[in-house]
C-alpha cells in the first residue's frame, strides 16, 4: 500500500514537468483491490504525503464516500465508472493540457492524421459531450467516448487517459498531448492528408502485439 501511494504521488508530480498541468488542475488515481486511491481535491502535488491520498470504492453504492483525512478529487466519478466497466484499467489520468485543451473547447475529435492515433485504440480520438466538471453526465460522457479507447478529449475542459498502470497512464497523457500538438500544427498549414480505413486498420492490428515480450 505505502508503494503504490508513494508510486501515486510521483505520476502526479511528474504531470507539470511534463508539460500535462499546472498548479492543481488535472486529477490521477490508480486501482487498489476493490477500491482506488486518487489526489486529492484542490492540494499542490509538490506538497502530498501518502496520507493526504483518499481511498475510495469502486462498488456504485458508496456514492462519494471515502477513507482518509483529505477530500477526493471532484472527478472521482470517472475514476470510478472507469474502474467499475473496465476491468483493463487500473489507472487514469486527466489534466488540463494546452494543446488539448485547445481541441477540446473546439470540440474537435481528432482525426487519423498520424499512425499513433491508433495506440489509444481506434482511428480517432474522441471528444466527449459537454457536461459540468465533477458530475455524473460528465463521467457517462467521458465512458462513451472512452468505449474502445484508452484516451479521449473533454469538451471544453481537457483529456482522459485510462491505463493498466501508472506508467502507462503518464505516457498516454504526454503521447495524447503531443498528438493534438502535432495537429494543432499541422492544421495551421491546411487539411492534414488523413489515413484511409485500410491503413489504419492495419497499424491497429500492428499495435496488439506492439511492446509485447
Amino acid at each position: 500500500m505505502t508503494e503504490l501511494r508513494a508510486a501515486l504521488i510521483a505520476t502526479a508530480r511528474a504531470m507539470q514537468p511534463a508539460g500535462l498541468n499546472r498548479g492543481t488542475a488535472g486529477n490521477v488515481s490508480v486501482r487498489d483491490g476493490d477500491g482506488f486511491l486518487i489526489t486529492p481535491t484542490g492540494m499542490a502535488y509538490a506538497a502530498l504525503t501518502p496520507d493526504d491520498l483518499p481511498r475510495m470504492a469502486i462498488d456504485d453504492s458508496a456514492d462519494g464516500s471515502y477513507h482518509g483525512r483529505r477530500k477526493p478529487s471532484s472527478e472521482w466519478r470517472f475514476h470510478r465508472d472507469l474502474y467499475a466497466a473496465r476491468p483493463d484499467v487500473g489507472a487514469v489520468l486527466h489534466a488540463h493540457s494546452p494543446f488539448a485543451v485547445t481541441l477540446a473547447c473546439l470540440r474537435r475529435e481528432i482525426p487519423p492524421f498520424h499512425y499513433m492515433i491508433a495506440r489509444f485504440g481506434g482511428s480517432t480520438i474522441r471528444c466527449a459531450d459537454y457536461a459540468i466538471f465533477g458530475s455524473q453526465a460528465l463521467s457517462t460522457a467521458a465512458l462513451a467516448a472512452l468505449e474502445g479507447r484508452r484516451g479521449c478529449l473533454l469538451a471544453n475542459h481537457g483529456l482522459l487517459v485510462a491505463g493498466r498502470d501508472l506508467d502507462e497512464a503518464l505516457a498516454l497523457a504526454i503521447e495524447l498531448e503531443e498528438l493534438c500538438e502535432q495537429y494543432w500544427r499541422a492544421c495551421q498549414l491546411g487539411a492534414p492528408v488523413l489515413l484511409d480505413a485500410g491503413e489504419m486498420a492495419a497499424v491497429i492490428d500492428k499495435f496488439a502485439t506492439y511492446g509485447q515480450q
